[in-house]
């Protein structure tokens, strides 16, 4: 996370998704549920507090019905355990 050493303290809001990494050079990697891959948040959200992270983290899952529901909750839930 050597990132938030430089821009860390710029950041104003946070977009929590996850996903695997790209197989194909020219289509992105397929999106799964918050904490299922390679989104390492235990060490985001930890260096998040370190810097006084007080900001909206925003929990995007970019699929449809019932099962979009529930991993936004689940994700939801997760992120919430992380923080406290």
């Amino acid at each position: 996370m050597q990132s938030f050493d430089v821009i860390g303290k710029y950041v104003r809001g946070l977009h929590a998704k996850d996903g695997l990494f790209p197989t194909d050079a020219k289509r992105l990697g397929k999106e799964v549920p918050i904490g299922e891959r390679k989104a390492d948040f235990p060490t985001i959200v930890r260096r998040l507090k370190e810097l006084g992270y007080r900001g909206p983290m925003t929990i995007e899952r970019e699929i449809s019905g019932p099962q979009q529901i529930e991993d936004i909750q689940k994700a939801k839930a997760y992120l919430e355990r992380l923080l406290a």
